[in-house]
């Protein structure tokens, strides 16, 4: 094969740090969501290249897990409360109300994983869950009847990601004992009252996308080959949408797939989107590589139409007020 160079905006070798990883890419992001962006982070890759390690998604509550170990999605939550309570700056005397909701894309069906299961488990250990229907609002992409639970901390959010992620479908594979077959989305909703009355309403998502390698790798028969055709059928949709942005295509096939139905805020939207390309170093694995490299490649073309996330009303109320001191001074 011959050589191939592609440019990135940060490259971490397999003795980086997690530490390193957060500071180095996903820690900005926090400072645009505290100034009302909504921002996305998402993990790209094959089975077993340290997507789910580098989220900090595995269920483990964090408390359990060295310090050392946590991943982006406790270090980005931990950061964002301690932030707000240092009111510094713009944040001085602002009060932060967070909720947290978490599903996943499994088989085109989208799952809530914080609602109790419609039916137990079933002989292969995976329960029943409710499944929502994607709908569209006011030009923005809605999941009626989705669970979202109040986080006053942390540990409490932290403690919802657990919850959801012992519903979450994983199954053995050729290439993971306890492969993740969804695509997941864990989702932290942001009301954050500044002083003068401004409220800014952003989202944080942090994206979990289920293995990228092709079927014949896994090993995969009967349901867990299913499960591979609609993982990959979700990514190549991911991949078209991508494709189309890069191109400036007038039609983007968001539609193809509920996975790029529930990204489209994230991909050429309202949100600061940052993309991981986990990979393995393995030459056995170099043709998946090449491939998580080039999709990740052109992901990193697309431009995003960032707005401010912020309450209507509210947003008004504070537009009168400033025209009403604008008024007095003169």
């Amino acid at each position: 094969m011959a050589d191939r160079a592609f440019t990135f905006d940060h490259v971490f070798d397999t003795a980086a740090a997690q530490h390193e990883v957060y500071e180095g890419c996903a820690q900005a992001l926090v400072e645009r969501v505290l100034k009302g962006y909504n921002s996305t982070v998402l993990a790209y890759g094959q089975t077993g290249s340290g997507k789910t390690h580098t989220m900090g998604s595995i269920g483990t509550p964090s408390s359990a897990v060295p310090e050392a170990a946590l991943g982006i999605i406790p270090r980005t939550v931990a950061e964002i409360f301690a932030r707000v309570a240092g009111g510094d700056g713009e944040l001085e005397g602002a009060a932060l109300a967070a909720s947290a909701s978490f599903i996943e894309v499994y088989k085109e069906d989208i799952h809530d994983l914080l609602q109790p299961p419609i039916e137990a488990a079933a002989a292969d250990g995976a329960p029943k869950l409710a499944t929502l229907e994607v709908r569209e609002k006011e030009g923005a992409i809605a999941l009626p009847g989705l669970a979202m639970r109040p986080v006053g901390s942390p540990e409490e959010a932290m403690a919802v990601l657990s919850d959801g992620s012992s519903n979450r479908a994983t199954g053995a594979t050729a290439m993971n004992a306890t492969s993740s077959r969804s695509h997941a989305i864990f989702t932290v909703s942001i009301e954050l009252r500044l002083r003068g009355g401004k409220v800014l309403t952003p989202r944080f998502n942090f994206v979990d996308l289920a293995g990228s390698e092709r079927a014949k790798r896994t090993g995969a028969s009967g349901d867990r080959f299913a499960e591979g055709v609609q993982i990959n059928k979700g990514l190549l949709a991911l991949g078209n949408v991508i494709s189309a942005l890069c191109e400036k295509h007038a039609h983007v096939p968001y539609r193809d797939s509920k996975l790029t139905r529930l990204l489209q805020d994230s991909l050429g939207g309202n949100a600061h989107t940052l993309m991981i390309a986990c990979v393995s170093p393995s030459d056995a694995d170099m043709e998946e590589t090449l491939n998580t490299l080039k999709y990740a490649n052109r992901a990193r073309q697309i431009q995003n139409k960032l707005l401010i996330a912020q309450d209507p009303v509210q947003a008004r109320i504070a537009d009168l007020l400033e025209q009403v001191e604008t008024l007095i001074e003169c």
